[in-house]
């Protein structure tokens, strides 16, 4: 069985995109927010009960109690690392992303904060910013993620326009 993971970000007050996320994949196994949003996503959080939905705070997310940066291990032992980016430098470069990742064993390095999409590959870490679902500044419509993570530990990421 493949796990499928939506990622989302920078939703910055546009409850609507937040919804067509969820509404649009309603069978995935977990949706990760990277910040600046946070309030609508405790909206909507009430709707969806059944999602599994983690997220960490922007720096637009003021008065947060969810921390800045966090983990999440799946099942078969893949470790994402994921954060909104505004305290590793990402607007400039990957850099200090990718080296913690690598630091801490994670296969997967998820950010947003820029509004644009991104996505590598370096040495066995995925590095991927799904593009701002409320207001890109790339270009490209306004956007999500997934990853697809297979039984045997395969990775597999793609951005999706809203």
């Amino acid at each position: 069985m493949t796990l499928r993971i939506i990622v989302f970000s920078d939703t910055h007050g546009n409850y609507s995109a937040m919804h067509k996320i969820f509404k649009r994949n309603g069978d995935a196994d977990l949706f990760i927010f990277l910040g600046d949003g946070e309030r609508d996503l405790d909206s909507l959080r009430v709707q969806y009960l059944d999602k599994k939905i983690v997220n960490v705070s922007g720096n637009c997310d003021f008065a947060s109690l969810t921390p800045e940066n966090d983990i999440y291990m799946t099942d078969n032992g893949i470790k994402i690392f994921f954060t909104h980016g505004h305290k590793w430098g990402v607007k400039y470069s990957t850099d200090r992303l990718f080296y913690k990742a690598k630091e801490i064993g994670a296969q997967i390095a998820l950010f947003g904060h820029t509004h644009c999409r991104y996505y590598a590959y370096e040495e066995g870490v995925h590095i991927l910013n799904p593009g701002s679902a409320g207001a890109p500044r790339d270009g490209k419509p306004a956007s999500y993620a997934y990853i697809d993570i297979t039984k045997d530990g395969g990775i597999f990421c793609s951005h999706v326009d809203l």
